[in-house]
């Protein structure tokens, strides 16, 4: 096979796997919130909808809401602009899938003369991208808000596009801070960067080079931003029910909600990409190079076989425990529910123990030693998005929503100037350091 025809094929799987991932992410995400919000508020959460007698800890209930959504009636208002009422979510859904394009999920390896790359598009203006396309996303609310011709999605969608205004400011200005330390826009060029240790006027720190460490005010203008880009409380204005009913899609139902319904997660799941891409190193396991992964291949098992070890005995045991009490019967789980899971946690922990015993027999054929530094990175980077996956449930449920002034006055009274601020000091650090 030759080159062009490889990359080619790479670049149409990458493509495949970076436009499923958002997908794959949401019914967790969604079972996530449910099941978060009722450990936060001391109540059940979903336990009831099963299928063949499995209840999975709620989460059977994304599909009692598939169903849901697909059998519920699907209205069009009489009064509303019909094409750009049914374009509305369809461009919502289809803006919140394009940014992960440029996100790598694991450094490149080379295999039987070929070099796989692990991200769908290299663009040469990286992260500038991320930012026009997500951008663009606020157009999904406004066109839904006009064309549904009430005045409470009106009000909705454009509370939205104000609040992208003040608050895409700020997240650009953050991203300009970390591409004068990095020295260049393209992400994949800021996660090899991230790979070495911190170094400050000549001295070498015990912290891997990542942007959080570089750009903390940075980190948390990105993030804020985060909040208020995705719509999600403290920042979701655009969907008041306390003013506005439901906001921008309150005269959607069926699949276009759920189309809306899904691309504010989408929307979720890629910014918890990208906090965790541009500031926490990305696919960079902490003190451990993509090199020195490769050039050790039992380093790279010994650590994929302790971290196997390490949560198959954590989700054994705790659901052991779990299983001994009366919990299962009311908290989304059969009563041998928890028992098979914990024997499933506890394989896995015995497998992976088998593995490291016999690691020092093991002969590593030539492609091995990449791949295996690949599936550790991979891990790496979900366990970051993970993170702030549930960092995103925690806030919503924690802090209560702004008024319109306060939001207004958050993004452009102390993000902005803080924002600018920021610029200014890492262009003197930058200065004094040449």
């Amino acid at each position: 096979m030759d080159s062009q025809t490889f990359t080619l094929i790479n670049i149409t799987a990458m493509t495949v796997v970076m436009w499923l991932t958002p997908l794959q992410f949401i019914p967790f995400f969604i079972w996530l919130e449910r099941k978060g919000s009722a450990i936060i508020q001391d109540r059940l959460g979903p336990n009831r909808a099963e299928i063949f007698g499995i209840r999975l800890f709620g989460l059977i209930h994304n599909f009692a809401d598939v169903v849901k959504l697909l059998m519920k009636e699907n209205i069009t208002p009489s009064s509303a602009n019909a094409f750009y009422y049914l374009l509305a979510p369809f461009w919502a859904m289809t803006v919140s899938l394009l940014p992960l394009l440029v996100v790598p999920l694991a450094a490149p390896i080379d295999i039987a003369g070929h070099t796989v790359r692990f991200q769908a598009a290299n663009f040469g203006v990286g992260i500038l991208y991320v930012l026009s396309i997500t951008s663009m996303g606020v157009f999904g609310v406004i066109l839904a808000g006009w064309a549904s011709n009430n005045k409470f999605s009106l009000l909705g969608g454009l509370r939205s596009s104000a609040q992208m205004i003040s608050y895409e400011l700020s997240m650009g200005l953050a991203v300009v801070g970390l591409l004068m330390v990095y020295q260049g826009v393209k992400v994949d060029g800021i996660v090899e960067s991230q790979g070495s240790l911190l170094t400050f006027n000549g001295h070498t720190l015990p912290l891997p080079n990542w942007g959080i460490f570089l750009q903390p005010v940075g980190f948390f203008l990105f993030l804020v931003a985060s909040f208020a880009e995705t719509n999600r409380n403290p920042f979701d204005l655009a969907e008041g029910e306390s003013e506005l009913v439901a906001g921008y899609h309150i005269e959607y139902s069926s699949v276009k909600f759920a189309l809306f319904f899904m691309a504010e997660y989408s929307n979720m799941v890629v910014s918890a990409f990208l906090v965790s891409t541009l500031f926490l190193g990305g696919y960079q396991v902490p003190f451990a190079s993509t090199e020195t992964l490769v050039q050790k291949p039992q380093v790279t098992l010994f650590i994929l076989c302790f971290m196997g070890i390490t949560w198959g005995l954590a989700v054994g045991y705790l659901l052991y425990i779990y299983a001994q009490q009366q919990k299962p019967l009311y908290s989304g789980m059969k009563r041998w529910e928890p028992f098979i899971l914990s024997g499933a946690g506890l394989g896995l922990a015995v497998g992976s123990l088998a593995i490291l015993a016999f690691s020092s027999a093991i002969t590593f054929p030539p492609w091995a030693p990449a791949v295996l530094a690949a599936l550790l990175q991979m891990i790496c980077l979900l366990t970051k998005v993970v993170f702030f996956c549930w960092l995103f449930v925690w806030v919503r449920w924690t802090m209560p929503r702004f008024r319109y002034d306060q939001l207004m006055n958050l993004g452009w009274k102390l993000m902005l100037p803080v924002a600018l601020l920021n610029l200014l000091v890492t262009g003197v650090v930058l200065l004094i350091q040449k």
